[in-house]
């Protein structure tokens, strides 16, 4: 564990607190924060808008430490799943993804090492709760990836707080992560360009309504009643389906914002005919889109539906006037995909590991 202070996933004022600290003024707090955040310097010594004295001092006084790449998996798609290393006193590893696309690219994030949810349909709940990660653990993730692709970046970068964890579990330290990640003089991502997936923690759904800076929220609905959901989602049985949609009926939208419900397909268990009718009307008096989601192949016992009865399920909601996606995830050959980040060595063939 490092004697001194990790920089990263510090806001503005808490540096601002540090640097007085040491005697120096506090406007230099702000050329740290865009250095770090806006620049992606990881060096003091590279920090050129600070005096090299103090250069000095910060590189014997604090760090910048982020987790450590162990291996890279690179997908066929062009989706790279990173396993990483996360030291700061409490080791663990985890998974971050990173999706190329024409104009943009979205990076998956964990907000826990493995997940305490147990959805039943998931890799990552074999893993159970090893532990919460800090805010300098989540910031530090989307500063890896974006620095691991600098040359090839494009001008739009998208997160989405869908990797291992409940985000709503570990509020305070993703609320501090994404203040950082969502503020323009720092990483600088658009706040609509972030998405928050729950599996239905209703409390932490209320405490997210008066943020003034937000990400848009998705609800992992999955069942279109709440005994089905029981089955697959045990967190049902805390925060069952009725209170859950009555909290997001509550939930104060923007003029331009959604709810999105992600729906991911059971062959055999949820996806019938029905069972889409019965999800329009869950989803009544709702500002919201669906996201459905054919299960991601891995060693639970489901199966993944047929495309055609995905489109009819698809076409059912269309009909009912719910706008309805299919998303089809990205990085299934390397287990980047939905529901299957379980630090899986299933693609070590197509590993490329990082140096030490």
């Amino acid at each position: 564990m490092n004697s001194v202070p990790n920089l990263v996933g510090k806001s503005a004022e808490e540096l601002r607190a540090f640097v007085e600290g040491m005697g120096e003024p506090g406007y230099r707090a702000a050329q740290i924060y865009h250095a770090i955040y806006a620049e992606r310097r990881f060096d003091f010594s590279a920090m050129t808008s600070l005096p090299a004295a103090l250069r000095e001092r910060l590189a014997r006084e604090a760090t910048i430490a982020l987790p450590r790449i162990l291996r890279r998996h690179h997908s066929s798609d062009g989706t790279v799943r990173y396993v990483l290393a996360l030291d700061e006193g409490k080791p663990a590893n985890l998974e971050t993804v990173f999706m190329p696309e024409e104009n943009r690219q979205t990076i998956c994030i964990s907000t826990q090492a493995g997940c305490a949810v147990d959805c039943r349909f998931c890799l990552t709940a074999t893993l159970g709760l090893i532990r919460n990660l800090s805010a300098a653990e989540i910031v530090g993730q989307v500063l890896v990836a974006l620095e691991n692709n600098r040359e090839a970046l494009k001008p739009q970068t998208n997160i989405v707080l869908m990797g291992q964890g409940e985000p709503l579990l570990n509020y305070d330290a993703v609320m501090a992560a994404l203040r950082i990640l969502l503020d323009q003089k720092a990483v600088g991502i658009a706040p609509r360009h972030a998405a928050l997936s729950t599996s239905g923690i209703i409390p932490g759904i209320e405490r997210l309504a008066h943020e003034k800076v937000r990400p848009n929220l998705a609800i992992s609905l999955n069942a279109s009643s709440s005994e089905q959901r029981d089955q697959v989602m045990p967190i049902n049985r805390k925060y069952p389906l009725k209170k859950l949609l009555e909290a997001c009926r509550k939930y104060p939208l923007k003029p331009r914002e959604w709810l999105l419900f992600e729906y991911v397909l059971l062959a055999g268990f949820n996806d019938s005919i029905d069972d889409a009718r019965r999800v329009v009307q869950l989803l009544a008096n709702l500002r919201a889109k669906v996201n459905l989601i054919p299960w991601n192949p891995g060693d639970l016992p489901h199966k993944r539906p047929d495309r055609n009865h995905v489109e009819e399920f698809q076409r059912v909601l269309l009909e009912k006037g719910v706008p309805c996606f299919i998303r089809d995830s990205r990085g299934q050959d390397v287990m980047a995909a939905c529901g299957q980040l379980a630090l899986s060595e299933a693609a070590a063939s197509s590993a490329v590991h990082a140096s030490s």
